[in-house]
C-alpha cells in the first residue's frame, strides 16, 4: 500500500463508534447455545435526487470502517455509504492530499516539480496580476519591505468558509469557473499572529488553495448523519523530505500547522457539534520500526512533524481523535524489515505524539507481512506472497506473521497507557493483493483478493484490537464479478474465530472461543495423531454469549465448549475449526498450543 493511493499511500484509522448491529440493552446471563433468527433493523428510506436509499444495516460484517478516495459526485458519495452500511460500516476515512511548497517564475506564476507553469493554479488572477503578485502587492501596501519568500500550494474538494481566514485585508477567496482560490497569509516564523498588523516589515508565506464551489465534507457528513456513521476526514498532508521522500520534512512545520490550524478553526465553527464527525485522520503514511520520539533533538522527522500537528488538532477541535495507519515490513532480506519488538518500540513512540487511535495496516495485501501460525514457519508461502517474497517458507520469508506484531503492538498500548497515553488499537487489513490478473481500478498492479483471504486477515488480528477497518472501499471492494463487497453480502454470517484459550466453566474443562457468527456452532479440535476429530454440538452442549469482551470489536462473541485438555498432548498445536448449521466453516481455523 506503500506508494499504492491517489496520493503517496493512505493508508497510510472514532473514539466512540456508532454500533451498526442490534445488541440486546444489558449483557444477558450465559446460557445454552441455541440458533436465533438474526436481528434484523427496520429500514427507512429517504429520497434525494440520487435516488431512494435504504438505511438498513442487512448484512453485517466483521469489517466496520472503510477508506473512501474523495469523489465531487454527491450521487457517488450516496452509492458507497449505503453499500458500506450495507455490510455493517460505520465509520468512512478520507484521503487526504498535501501541501506543497513550489517555485514561482519572474512573472508569478506557481511551477510544477517539472518547471513548468502548472494549469491547476494559473487561473488564479486578481485585477490582472496572478494571485501571487496580487498577494505581494496587498502586503506592500503596509510596508513597502513586506515580503512572500515562499509558496505553498493545496488543492481539495472542500470549500472552506471564512473561518480559515485571520486576516481579512489580505486573505480572501478568489472564484474562477468551478475552483474557489483561498489566498492565505502566515508569517515565515509560523507564528500566525492573530493582530493582523501588516505595518512593520516582515518575511511572509503564501498559501494558495485550490477549492470546489461544493463542499464535500458537508454533503459527505451530511449523508453520515443519515446512516449513522462517523467520518474522519484527512488532515493536510505534511510536505516530503526531497532527500529521503519516505520522511516529513521539518523545514515546512510552521507553515503546515498554520494551514492546518485555519482548517481545523473552519471545521470546529461548522462541524464541531456533529456526531458524524469521528475525528481527523493523519495522512502522511510511515513504517512502523524502532522510532525515537521523547520532545529532544534527535526526535524522528515524521513524528516530530506529526506532534506539532496534533497539538493543533488538540487545540482547535478537542475531544475529536486522531487515527493514524502506519505500514508494517516483516521481510527478513530486506534491511528496514522490522522485528514485532521494533515495531512494538515504535507504536511507543508514535503514541507519544498525541495520536489516539492507532490503526497498523497488517500489510498482507503488499505482502510485507504472512498470514501463519507459529506451526506453520516451515510451510511454503501462499503463492500470491511470492511475487514480494520468492518460493520460500513463512519463517524465511518473515520475522513474524501479522499475529505476532498485533500481540507485540498490544502490550506495548499497556505500557504507553501507564503513561497517560490512552491510545486504541484498530487493525487496518489490506483488501487487495501484491499483484494479481484482476486490477481493481487505479490501483496499480494490485490485485482483487477474496472474502475467504480477507476472513483470515481478521482471524489473525486475534484479541488485539478493538476495531477492524480496512484499506480500502473504492475499488478494492468493488471491483470484479462477484466484487469483494457481493461476496461479503453473501456469506456474511459464515462463522469467523479469532481467538481460543483453555478455559474451564464450573467443574468443567473446556475451550473458549472469541469470534463472529458462533451461535449454533459446530466445533471440531484436532491434533497431530489424533485419528478422528474431537467434536462438540455447540447447540447440545456449548454456552453462548453475544455480548462482544471490552476491548474488542463490535459483533464479537464468546463460545465456551466442554474439552477435557487431559487428552491433549502437552506442546501440541491443536486445530479448532468453527462450522455453522449449514456446514460452511470458517475460512481459517485456529491454531492453539497446549502448554
Amino acid at each position: 500500500m506503500r506508494w499504492l493511493t491517489v496520493l503517496l499511500g493512505a493508508a497510510i484509522i472514532a473514539a466512540v463508534t456508532a454500533v451498526v448491529i442490534v445488541l440486546p440493552k444489558e449483557p444477558p446471563a450465559r446460557r445454552p447455545a441455541e440458533r436465533k433468527a438474526p436481528a434484523v433493523p427496520q429500514a427507512s428510506l429517504f429520497t434525494d435526487p440520487c435516488g431512494t436509499f435504504d438505511t438498513g444495516t442487512r448484512t453485517p460484517y466483521a469489517v466496520t470502517g472503510y477508506w473512501l478516495v474523495p469523489t465531487s459526485n454527491e450521487c457517488t458519495w450516496r452509492k458507497q455509504l449505503e453499500a458500506i452500511h450495507k455490510v455493517g460500516g460505520d465509520t468512512v476515512i478520507r484521503l487526504g492530499t498535501g501541501l506543497q511548497p513550489r517555485y514561482v517564475d519572474e512573472d508569478g506564476r506557481i511551477m510544477t516539480k517539472d518547471m513548468e507553469v502548472d494549469p491547476r493554479y494559473a487561473p488564479c488572477e486578481e485585477d490582472g496580476l496572478t494571485c501571487v503578485q496580487a498577494a505581494e502587492r496587498d502586503l506592500k501596501k503596509f510596508n513597502r519591505n513586506n515580503r512572500i519568500t515562499w509558496t505553498y500550494v493545496y488543492r481539495t474538494d472542500e470549500r472552506f468558509a471564512d473561518g480559515v481566514f485571520r486576516c481579512p485585508s489580505v486573505e480572501r477567496s478568489i472564484t474562477v469557473g468551478k475552483t474557489v482560490f483561498h489566498r492565505l497569509i502566515a508569517p515565515q516564523d509560523g507564528s500566525d499572529d492573530s493582530g493582523c498588523d501588516f505595518t512593520k516589515p516582515r518575511n511572509y508565506h503564501l498559501i494558495i488553495i485550490a477549492a470546489a464551489r461544493q463542499d464535500s465534507l458537508t454533503q459527505l457528513l451530511d449523508l453520515a448523519d443519515r446512516f449513522r456513521m462517523q467520518v474522519f476526514p484527512a488532515l493536510p498532508l505534511a510536505p516530503r523530505n526531497p532527500a529521503q521522500p519516505t520522511k516529513a520534512d521539518p523545514r515546512h512545520i510552521g507553515t503546515l500547522t498554520t494551514l492546518t490550524r485555519r482548517i481545523l478553526q473552519d471545521y470546529g465553527q461548522r462541524h464541531r457539534d456533529r456526531a458524524s464527525l469521528g475525528g481527523v485522520y493523519q495522512p502522511f503514511e510511515l513504517q512502523m520500526r524502532q522510532m525515537r520520539f521523547d520532545g529532544g533533538e534527535n526526535d524522528n522527522d515524521t513524528l516530530r512533524v506529526y506532534a506539532e500537528q496534533h497539538n493543533i488538532v488538540a487545540q482547535e477541535l478537542p475531544g475529536k481523535p486522531i487515527l493514524v495507519s502506519p505500514y508494517l515490513d516483516a521481510r527478513r532480506r530486506v534491511g528496514f524489515g522490522a522485528t514485532p519488538k521494533e515495531v512494538a518500540a515504535g507504536f511507543e513512540a508514535l503514541a507519544r505524539t498525541g495520536v489516539e487511535i492507532i490503526a497498523p495496516q497488517d500489510s498482507r495485501g503488499t505482502g510485507k507481512v504472512g498470514l501463519y501460525w507459529p506451526d506453520e514457519r516451515d510451510s511454503p508461502v501462499d503463492e500470491r506472497l511470492r511475487p514480494e517474497v520468492g518460493e520460500t517458507t513463512y519463517g524465511t520469508a518473515y520475522h513474524g506473521s501479522t499475529r505476532d506484531y498485533y500481540r507485540a503492538m498490544a502490550e506495548a498500548r499497556e505500557r504507553v497507557a501507564a503513561e497517560g497515553h490512552n491510545v486504541q488499537l484498530w487493525a487496518n487489513v489490506e483488501a487487495f493483493e501484491p499483484s494479481g490478473d484482476q486490477r481493481c481500478g487505479a490501483q496499480g498492479t494490485r490485485g482483487a483478493t477474496d472474502k475467504s483471504r480477507l476472513d483470515a486477515a481478521v482471524t489473525f488480528t486475534g484479541r488485539y484490537v478493538s476495531k477492524v477497518i480496512s484499506y480500502m472501499w473504492s475499488d478494492f471492494f468493488t471491483c470484479g464479478s462477484p466484487s469483494l463487497s457481493q461476496q461479503i453480502a453473501a456469506d456474511h454470517d459464515r462463522p469467523m474465530a479469532v481467538d481460543a484459550i483453555h478455559k474451564p466453566r464450573g467443574i468443567q474443562d473446556g475451550l473458549e472461543i472469541r469470534g463472529y457468527n458462533l451461535a449454533a456452532t459446530r466445533v471440531n479440535v484436532t491434533w497431530e495423531g489424533l485419528a478422528v476429530p474431537k467434536t462438540v454440538d455447540a447447540r447440545a452442549a456449548g454456552w453462548h454469549d453475544p455480548t462482544p469482551l471490552p476491548g474488542m470489536p463490535a459483533g464479537t462473541e464468546t463460545l465456551w465448549v466442554p474439552l477435557d485438555w487431559r487428552d491433549v498432548p502437552q506442546g501440541e498445536w491443536l486445530r479448532v475449526e468453527v462450522v455453522s448449521p449449514d456446514g460452511r466453516a470458517a475460512a481459517e481455523p485456529l491454531h492453539v498450543h497446549a502448554s
